[in-house]
C-alpha cells in the first residue's frame, strides 16, 4: 500500500475556492505518485477533517497530515491536534504524523515576488517609486500575525521598493483600508497590493472592491492588485519539505511563541501547555452541561457572545462589540453583563452573529447601529429584538 497523506484545507462557502484547493491536491498527487493523497476541510466544506480521518483506507499503518495553511494559528494549533487525538483513539494501530504549516519560508517569499511581477513589471527605477502593501487575512493568534509581518519584511529586504508594509483584512490591525490611506499620504508614484491568500474567494473579491474604490479617489497613484498565490512550483516545493519533515519525524507542530505555551501580553491566561488547547471547548462544555459550577469570575446576569471571525469581523462585529460594551458601561451594567468576542459560530455569510446566554437567543445580521436597541431592549429590559432573531434555535 502506498503511504497515505491527508491534505487539510480551510474550506470555503465559495465552490470555486474549494475547487482550487482540490486542483492543487490533484497537481500534488501527480508530482508525488508514490503517495496516496486524500483531502479534508476544517470547516465550511465536505469532507470534513473528521470524515476524512474516519474514511482512511483499511490496512494503512501510517498517515501524514499535511495542513495547507499559510501560518500556524487556531486551526493548526487546536483543530488538527484535537482531530488527530480522536483519530488515534479510533485507530490505535495507525501512526499519525502532523506536518507544519507553510510558515515563513524563502520559497514563499519568492512566490510572492513572482505574483507581484505578474501584476506590475518593475525595473529598479520603478521599484524605488513603488510602495508595496502586503495583505494578510488576520488572526486572533499573535504568533501567526507576527509570522506574516516577518514574511512581509523578507519580501522587502534587500529590494529597492520605497516601502513594503503589512496590513490585514480583519481581526487585527493595521487594517488594509487604514494602511491604504496611510501610504497614500506619502504620495508614491505606484502602489502594488499583494494579497497573501492561497486562493481567490470572498476575501479576494473584497480586496478587489477596496482597490477599485481607492483608484477612484487617488487616480494619480498607479495602483495594481496581484493575484492570490494559487498553485505554483514553489508552493509545491514547500509542501514537499513540510511533508518530508513530518514523515521523517523531524519537526512536530510548532510551539515557539504559541499563545498556549508562552505568556504573551494580554493573553497570559491562555498559557498552560496542552491543557490550554482544550480551554475554550472545556469552558463551553461546563457552561452547558455542568452548571451550577464554581467560576473564578463573578456571576453574570447575561453573557453576550459576538463572532469575531473573518466574515463577521469584515461586516463590523468588532465595532459592534465596542458599542455594546460602551452602552453597558454607561448603564452601569458592565460587571454583570459581559460581552465576549468568540471564534467562528458557524453562521458565516449571515453575520455578524450574536448569542445571548443563559437566554439561548441567537441574533444574526446585527450591525453596530443595532447596539443601542439590543442593549436597552434585551440586555436591560429582557425583551427580544424580534427582527434580528436567528431561526437557528427554532
Amino acid at each position: 500500500m502506498r503511504p497515505v497523506v491527508l491534505v487539510v484545507g480551510h474550506g470555503s462557502r465559495d465552490a470555486p475556492a474549494n475547487e482550487e484547493f482540490e486542483q492543487l491536491v490533484a497537481r500534488y498527487q501527480a508530482r508525488r505518485p508514490e503517495l496516496e493523497l486524500r483531502y479534508g476541510y476544517v470547516e465550511l466544506a465536505r469532507p470534513s477533517l473528521a470524515e476524512a480521518l474516519a474514511d482512511l483506507p483499511a490496512g494503512c499503518d501510517e498517515v501524514a497530515v499535511l495542513p495547507l495553511f499559510l501560518f500556524a494559528a487556531g486551526h493548526v494549533k487546536n483543530d488538527i491536534p484535537l482531530a488527530l487525538s480522536a483519530a488515534r483513539k479510533q485507530r490505535p494501530e495507525v501512526r499519525f504524523r502532523a506536518a507544519r504549516a507553510l510558515g515563513v519560508h524563502p520559497d514563499m517569499v519568492e512566490l510572492v515576488l513572482a505574483r507581484a511581477e505578474e501584476a506590475l513589471s518593475l525595473g529598479d527605477a520603478d521599484a524605488r517609486r513603488t510602495a508595496v502593501i502586503m495583505v494578510g487575512r488576520g488572526s486572533s493568534d499573535p504568533d501567526a500575525n507576527g509570522d506574516f509581518c516577518k514574511l512581509t519584511r523578507l519580501v522587502g529586504e534587500g529590494r529597492p521598493f520605497a516601502w513594503t508594509v503589512p496590513s490585514f483584512i480583519s481581526i487585527t490591525r493595521p487594517r488594509f483600508e487604514e494602511t491604504l490611506e496611510f501610504v497614500a499620504r506619502a504620495r508614491p508614484e505606484r502602489l502594488l497590493v499583494v494579497p497573501y491568500l492561497l486562493f481567490a474567494g470572498r476575501l479576494f473579491n473584497q480586496l478587489q472592491d477596496s482597490v477599485a474604490e481607492f483608484r477612484s479617489r487617488y487616480p494619480w497613484i498607479k495602483t495594481a492588485l496581484a493575484p492570490p498565490l494559487g498553485v505554483h512550483e514553489r508552493l509545491l516545493k514547500v509542501l514537499d519539505e513540510r511533508l518530508d519533515e513530518a514523515r521523517g519525524g523531524q519537526r512536530p507542530l510548532p510551539c515557539d511563541n504559541c499563545q498556549y505555551r508562552v505568556s504573551l501580553p494580554g493573553r497570559a491566561e491562555n498559557a498552560g501547555g496542552l491543557r490550554a488547547l482544550l480551554w475554550s471547548l472545556r469552558h463551553t462544555f461546563t457552561h452547558s452541561q455542568a452548571a451550577p459550577h464554581v467560576h473564578a469570575h463573578r456571576p453574570m446576569a447575561k453573557h453576550v457572545l459576538v463572532c469575531g471571525n473573518v466574515d463577521c469581523a469584515g461586516r463590523g462585529s468588532l465595532g459592534l462589540v465596542e458599542s455594546l460594551r460602551r452602552l453597558l458601561k454607561d448603564a452601569g451594567r458592565e460587571r454583570d453583563v459581559r460581552v465576549t468576542v468568540t471564534s467562528c459560530m458557524g453562521r458565516c455569510g449571515e453575520g455578524p452573529t450574536v448569542a445571548v446566554y443563559p437566554d439561548g437567543i441567537w441574533y444574526r445580521g446585527v450591525r453596530e447601529s443595532d447596539a443601542a436597541e439590543l442593549v436597552h431592549e434585551h440586555l436591560l429590559a429582557d425583551r427580544l429584538v424580534a427582527r434580528l432573531v436567528d431561526n437557528i434555535m427554532q
